[in-house]
């Protein structure tokens, strides 16, 4: 049996930080054990591949959650990044680290470490930043870059909605949190910049660490309640690997809390009645998830927008030409642009929605799952609460690590839920109806916002449209009551020696923007508690 002081698995996004950190220390001996291949496709290194690979099962796990009765029975859509960067490798790259105020509920839920000034400084330490005029500031390796430069003309309407209504504008979401705003972009040079290109090619230069990759990780192993290596399979062959001082599960929201319970780590009479042998009892593993639901409007413009640039094959190649040469273009963006975090009434404490406005609209096909730019000029705008209530659950559906955990989100089940449904509508409403955007839009080309006329309305509509945002979380949450949490504040999976979890499922509460960077975070402090818990 191979043997290795640290066992990860899963070099997604948090995977790749825990590496390059752990591997610092030369003198442990450090696999990483990743079921994707190779990121290293065209269609991932330019950023306008995400429409590319939204549904493509190579790089893509494609996971559908169960109806739900908050989506009036609906299945929702879960891509997960199934290559070796995670969902970093296939997302829309968009980079924030999250409201002080998500951290202050980190800190109270599982202790010190967690608050805001802790994990700041730790964003700190990643970053590398780039302005629109080329300035650097910082010098981590994970580069997030401003394209205000070149973000389409529309996004101009925005910001004098955000004029109009009183909506606070800010240049820089990471030094003003709150406003409207360009997006800023894990691209470097015009390329992509995932968690593999920012950690784990670097720590695959050291000597001591090893990545095995198309390598599915069936259980964890154990000595009594010690775990003591996992179990994989790799071309049709298993192979077992001891780990000498830990195992680290980073394998996400979906697939984190599926590994426990394939171990014998979670709700005790589920797993019995699948035939699962129990190692130890929690029914928090799997439980407490959580993740953002939006709303899009979609609208024929009065005047060109990213479609007249992508839909054409004139355009296409014009831009492909921009691209190879330049590196700039549309090529080089996120479909994401423009949005921010606002207040949807003066009532509110903090911000409580995230706004979107994309330069573009689109169909998808049916062959083959591509997002294709519609032949006409449009746009959309787009509400997403920041911080839902409901919780929902992944649990596995059998002891096959091949079939699919069923993920049961639970949306809507709470009256604050409901609550930001319209208060997140009534706020559309007015940007929809602003006299700054106005001149943008033609006509609407689904559901016209100003038809829902009252609440009723309002929430059939959303139930009936909204789709989530991709952010799963909180599925082995970190916590200091050992009732509800599956791991202690230094990410230790309780009851059981030798095992910790870092990856978006230890999130306490989701954060109220896009989670990659908190993910890469919570990787990147894990290993540094791992090497000083190492030292004791």
């Amino acid at each position: 049996m191979d043997e290795f002081d640290y066992i990860i698995v899963g070099a997604g996004s948090a995977g790749c930080a825990l590496a390059d950190r752990l591997s610092e220390n030369l003198k442990y001996r450090i696999l990483i054990v990743e079921a994707g291949g190779s990121d290293h496709s065209p269609w991932i290194k330019i950023p306008i591949g995400y429409g590319i690979n939204f549904y493509n099962k190579n790089v893509n796990w494609k996971f559908q959650m169960q109806p739900d009765a908050g989506l009036n029975g609906r299945k929702a859509y879960c891509p997960r990044g199934k290559v070796v960067g995670g969902s970093s490798s296939i997302n829309a790259m968009v980079y924030f680290r999250g409201l002080p105020h998500d951290f202050t509920d980190w800190k109270e839920a599982a202790g010190n470490g967690w608050g805001w000034e802790d994990v700041r400084a730790e964003y700190d330490k990643l970053e590398t930043r780039v302005s629109v005029k080329g300035k650097v500031t910082g010098n981590g390796p994970l580069f997030v870059s401003d394209v205000n430069d070149q973000c389409h003309p529309t996004t101009k309407y925005f910001f004098e909605v955000a004029k109009e209504l009183g909506l606070p504008i800010t240049n820089d979401m990471h030094a003003k949190n709150e406003g409207i705003a360009n997006y800023q972009l894990n691209t470097r040079k015009g390329m992509r910049w995932s968690a593999a290109d920012a950690f784990l090619r670097p720590a695959l230069k050291r000597k001591n660490v090893k990545l095995v990759s198309h390598a599915r990780t069936h259980k964890i192993l154990f000595k009594g309640k010690r775990a003591v290596g996992i179990a994989y399979e790799k071309n049709g062959m298993m192979h077992n690997v001891k780990a000498n001082k830990e195992v680290v599960l980073s394998a996400g929201a979906i697939h984190s809390p599926q590994i426990l319970q394939l171990s014998g780590i979670g709700p005790a009479n589920n797993l019995k009645a699948l035939g699962v042998d129990v190692v130890h009892a929690n029914e928090a593993v799997g439980g407490n998830m959580q993740d953002h639901l939006a709303s899009s409007f979609y609208f024929k413009a009065t005047e060109p927008t990213l479609n007249n640039k992508l839909a054409p094959w004139w355009g296409k190649a014009l831009a492909g030409m921009q691209y190879v040469l330049t590196r700039r273009g549309p090529l080089s963006l996120s479909v994401n642009q423009c949005g921010g975090f606002v207040r949807s009434s003066e009532n509110v404490s903090a911000p409580d929605m995230q706004l979107y406005l994309n330069p573009v609209t689109y169909t998808t096909s049916v062959d083959d799952g591509i997002i294709i730019p519609d032949s006409f000029p449009g746009f959309i705008t787009c509400f997403q609460p920041c911080r839902p209530t409901s919780r929902g659950r992944v649990d596995i559906a059998s002891a096959n690590v091949e079939d699919a955990p069923l993920i049961k989100p639970n949306f809507l089940s709470t009256n604050k839920d409901m609550e930001d449904i319209l208060a997140g509508t009534k706020l559309m409403k007015k940007i929809v109806n602003s006299k700054a955007l106005q001149p943008l839009i033609k006509s609407s080309m689904y559901q016209d916002i100003n038809d829902l006329i009252d609440d009723e309305a309002m929430i059939n509509d959303f139930k009936e449209r909204c789709g989530t945002v991709y952010h799963p979380v909180s599925t082995c949450m970190m916590g200091s009551d050992e009732n509800n949490s599956v791991v202690d504040h230094r990410l230790k999976v309780r009851g059981i020696e030798g095992l910790r979890v870092a990856d978006a499922s230890i999130f306490p509460n989701v954060t109220s923007g896009n989670t990659n960077a908190p993910s890469i975070m919570v990787g990147s402090k894990a290993g540094r508690l791992i090497l000083e818990d190492a030292k004791q």
